[in-house]
């Protein structure tokens, strides 16, 4: 098996303000599917990954600011176990991102031997 990251962006939306039901509600549906990959045997790690942060760019230049000016933010991740690519994006077909209008990129992880 092989491992692969999932990578969770979705748009900034400063408006956004969900009810606690509604955040209860997509905090359970990410629990259930999460759940679901773990059950399989195929869950490897995942994070959320807070919006704090900076960015070191060339020449010790630091930067506020997990993220490059852009509209989209990573907001966490999963590494899965998967055979190949098509099996990981598979997996990720069920993420509640894609509810809300994110998307999920997948990419396979290469071990560093050293």
């Amino acid at each position: 098996m092989k491992e692969f990251m999932m990578i969770f962006r979705s748009e900034v939306n400063e408006s956004f303000g969900p009810s606690p039901e509604q955040m209860q509600s997509n905090i359970q549906h990410w629990m259930d599917w999460i759940g679901g990959i773990a059950a399989q045997g195929k869950l490897a790690g995942a994070n959320r990954l807070s919006f704090e942060g900076k960015t070191l760019k060339p020449n010790n230049v630091i930067a506020d600011g997990p993220y490059a000016e852009l509209k989209e933010i990573i907001g966490g991740y999963v590494i899965v176990k998967a055979t190949n690519l098509d099996e990981a994006m598979q997996l990720a077909e069920g993420c509640p991102i894609l509810s809300h209008g994110g998307n999920v990129e997948v990419r396979s992880v290469l071990s560093v031997k050293g």
